[in-house]
């Protein structure tokens, strides 16, 4: 089909493993594999893993994007190559960790890359995004961590007292966390206000069609088993299905509605947001527009 060609020509090798084992069913050895390629002698990632800045230096949003790629992939840390990989940058976390065990998404060593307009000064202050993210996703992978305990007991605490930001993408790293964590009860207790705040922010758009950058809830819910599934009606759902199948390019890939800091970082995103996509798509029984 049109958007498997323009992985197999345009995307990183990274996403083109991943399309190979979520859609086409490969082992997620090349996966974990590719990931190698990011990665730093300190245990973290970088080398621009997530292509908005193109720093090689470690960064909790490039350790993200790892611990996400590998739980797509369907590895956890009983495989000794994926453990190998997350134990070390676990290790990174907690050395750039705040003494509540928060991390921030980056740091000023990306002023001297290029970097998307966005990635300023605010990307230096530890919080829930991207702490919340992490934890969430070493729970998912079933990795235990003495960072992840202590990242957990930030989050409970910003949680409990109710000073959460009003962004989307940090109440979306919230949520993977109330996800995955083991307290259930506790973290159903959470859930609702936190669905509630998300559907209210700025930055979150609940109907299709909304101009300008913003989350939608096929990222909060990818899949209609996704935990969060019941926080939208089946009509804002396929509303953004509609959308999603109608925004396939002429070349089978889908756009991005940011700009990236350079040509081949528009790609690496284009190839991301493509491979999520035609996975979204497939879940919830929908073709894209072009075969």
């Amino acid at each position: 089909m049109s958007a498997e060609r323009f992985i197999m020509a345009e995307a990183r090798v990274l996403e083109r493993r991943l399309y190979e084992t979520c859609v086409l069913g490969a082992p997620p050895d090349g996966v974990v594999a590719a990931l190698r390629a990011y990665r730093n002698g300190d245990g973290g990632f970088g080398y621009g893993l997530e292509p908005d800045k193109r720093a090689p230096d470690s960064l909790p949003l490039d350790v993200e994007i790892a611990f996400r790629t590998l739980a797509d992939a369907g590895v956890t840390a009983a495989d000794p190559d994926t453990a190998g990989l997350i134990g070390p940058a676990c290790d990174f976390l907690a050395g750039v960790a705040d003494e509540r065990g928060a991390v921030s998404l980056a740091a000023p060593v990306i002023e001297r890359y290029p970097r998307a307009g966005h990635l300023t000064e605010w990307t230096y202050e530890p919080g829930v995004n991207p702490t919340a993210g992490l934890a969430g996703l070493l729970y998912r992978l079933g990795f235990d961590h003495p960072w992840r305990d202590a990242a957990t007991a930030y989050v409970w605490a910003e949680l409990d007292a109710g000073t959460l930001p009003d962004d989307a993408h940090a109440l979306s790293e919230v949520l993977v966390f109330l996800e995955h964590v083991p307290d259930r009860d506790r973290a159903d207790r959470h859930a609702d206000r936190v669905g509630e705040l998300l559907r209210k922010t700025a930055m979150f758009h609940l109907e299709p069609g909304t101009p300008g950058y913003g989350m939608t809830p096929l990222q909060i819910a990818p899949e209609p088993g996704s935990r969060w599934r019941t926080l939208f009606t089946d009509e804002q759902l396929g509303g953004h299905l509609d959308k999603l199948v109608a925004d396939q390019q002429d070349d089978g890939g889908w756009p991005i509605s940011w700009d990236p800091p350079s040509t081949a970082a528009r790609l690496e995103w284009r190839g991301m947001v493509t491979v999520g996509a035609v996975r979204t798509l497939a879940a919830y029984g929908r073709s894209p527009a072009r075969p």
